[in-house]
């Protein structure tokens, strides 16, 4: 099934990479009124792009949809997080759309360079990608016009990674959540904070959300907040029961005792849980049960633990 572009509400539109999995992300466009018709709206530039694509076939892919609606490309791309996935594609907008992305991202993406390329195959299939780093950076929050429309960037802290960032577009009750929600697909925090993705999944419940657009998977309601917390509250007791028992660390070899979840019917579904089960356990233990804002746990350890999680025939192709 291909990509998929379509409107969530008046002026605000959701790019879909079905099936959603791991690497394969989502992206959104706000205009408003005027952008998608071309040129600068009288209430503010034209375009607000919310994350690209891991791959160039895939960002060029997003370009010409992009560019379908909002003629000559957006004013602005976004960044959620830094991870390649949802930031190797920002050189097909650059240099007329200026990349922004809450303070202390720069570093990391910098930090990351291409390794997403060393850890996910398609990645390295998918053409030549090019590091393009944050122009602008903000703290706390910033706030975008976009054909009418106000579109406010809002740095939540550590929740998938150390610094994740919310595009609520409140005249539209849409908010683009990044990965901070994960319809159909385990989320995996090693680099981020348990506690802090519970803490982070209130702001949009706080905002008053009608329309969730994940990065990744399936676009949906204010249920995938409460789908995503009881995946956590579920990891939180687990970690708990093991620390009770005396357990370190979770034996790849042997798996769980039981099944994590009632969503895990195929060896792929199994595959998905279980590679980030055993990472994201270990964040609950380092955290002990307070925020963890440690911004050491980077891309190339979490490269690392991957490797030793995923089955070897899945390492290669």
């Amino acid at each position: 099934m291909g990509a998929v572009g379509r409107t969530v509400a008046g002026g605000v539109y959701a790019y879909e990479q079905p099936p959603g999995g791991w690497c394969v992300s989502n992206a959104g466009l706000v205009v408003g009124d005027g952008a998608a018709v071309g040129g600068d709206h009288p209430n503010g530039p034209a375009g607000v792009l919310v994350d690209t694509a891991a791959t160039e076939a895939r960002a060029r892919r997003l370009r010409q949809e992009v560019e379908r609606i909002c003629p000559g490309g957006p004013a602005f791309v976004v960044n959620t997080h830094f991870h390649g996935d949802h930031t190797f594609g920002h050189a097909q907008f650059t240099p007329r759309a200026q990349v922004v992305a809450a303070a202390g991202r720069r570093a990391e993406a910098a930090e990351a360079g291409l390794g997403l390329r060393g850890l996910w195959p398609d990645a390295a299939r998918g053409g030549d990608t090019q590091l393009t780093l944050p122009a602008v950076t903000f703290r706390d929050r910033l706030t975008l016009h976009t054909g009418g429309l106000r579109v406010e960037l809002l740095d939540l802290g550590p929740a998938h990674t150390a610094n994740d960032t919310v595009v609520w577009v409140p005249d539209r009750r849409v908010v683009f959540n990044g990965d901070l929600v994960w319809p159909g697909v385990t989320p995996y925090l090693l680099m981020g904070s348990v506690t802090g993705s519970l803490r982070a999944l209130d702001r949009p419940r706080e905002l008053g959300c009608e329309t969730v657009v994940p990065g990744h998977g399936p676009v949906a309601g204010p249920e995938l907040l409460d789908q995503t917390e009881s995946y956590l509250r579920w990891i939180e007791r687990l970690a708990e029961e093991g620390h009770r028992s005396g357990l370190t660390r979770w034996r790849r070899r042997g798996g769980p005792s039981r099944a994590p979840s009632p969503n895990c019917s195929t060896p792929s579904a199994w595959w998905a849980i279980c590679i980030a089960l055993s990472p994201n356990c270990a964040v609950c233990h380092q955290e002990g049960g307070s925020m963890c804002s440690d911004r050491s746990r980077r891309w190339s350890s979490s490269t690392a633990v991957f490797r030793t999680a995923v089955p070897e025939h899945e390492q290669g192709s």
